[in-house]
């Protein structure tokens, strides 16, 4: 018997391309439901977040470039994208693969690529196409509530009754943590797996900033810091 229940993304208006589709489909079967479900959020936020820019798909962004970098984000926190590389670059590359066995041109897979691989670079972002902003703007106010107070009036609530949290913010953060454990080398010391890593081992374990200038070899020392201004004179009465 054919379920012909309504799907909850009916009532958005999703891209109904075949390509987008086919990405939907691909990330609900490999990820697991929070993360499925804060990929389509992402979308919704990034695409509330441009109307109440004024911008306007098919003149301002590619709504269909936007939808497969929110949808496409994170693969790499897939059995099937959990590579050796940091889980965002991991899941660039699958993206790829996927978009280019399906015939999609070079372009297009290189602002999805970019978008995926610098979700998590804050300041970067912000000058790589509006495609690549409005996703990581959607992604941002999902995990992190940025620029919640922009939405719509009663529009979160409508997306987190399709598309429940499931404690996403913290089961996404295990999830990380996981996968770096398993596999020290998807976590650099400098990268934002990382930094969740850190959470997670002894103190200095995970060698900071200050740790891997101290040992390049250089014999580079700390610089002594600017010597402190004299008090100013205190003025006596009289004097």
């Amino acid at each position: 018997m054919t379920d012909t229940a309504p799907c909850p993304a009916d009532d958005f208006a999703l891209p109904d391309t075949e390509l987008a589709q086919a990405a939907l489909r691909y990330a609900k079967e490999l990820e697991p439901g929070f993360i499925f479900h804060h990929s389509l959020r992402s979308y919704l936020f990034a695409r509330a977040l441009a109307d109440h820019r004024g911008l306007k798909p098919g003149m301002d962004y590619d709504d269909e470039l936007v939808f497969l970098g929110c949808v496409l984000h994170d693969l790499g926190l897939s059995e099937a994208g959990n590579g050796n590389q940091r889980f965002e670059v991991d899941g660039a590359d699958l993206a790829e693969r996927f978009l280019r066995e399906r015939g999609v041109g070079e372009e297009s897979i290189a602002v999805v690529w970019d978008t995926i691989a610098l979700h998590t670079s804050d300041g970067i972002t912000s000058r790589r196409g509006p495609e690549i902003a409005l996703a990581q703007a959607g992604i941002s106010t999902d995990v992190l509530g940025l620029q919640r107070e922009l939405l719509p009036d009663g529009f979160a609530e409508r997306v987190h009754a399709a598309f429940p949290r499931q404690n996403l913010a913290f089961a996404m953060t295990d999830l990380i943590a996981r996968q770096a454990l398993a596999n020290p080398a998807k976590a650099g010391p400098l990268s934002f797996p990382g930094q969740i890593l850190r959470r997670h081992l002894p103190q200095g374990a995970l060698p900071d900033w200050y740790d891997l200038i101290s040992q390049s070899g250089w014999g580079d020392r700390p610089v002594a810091p600017p010597a402190a201004d004299p008090a100013p004179a205190v003025r006596r009465p009289g004097s």
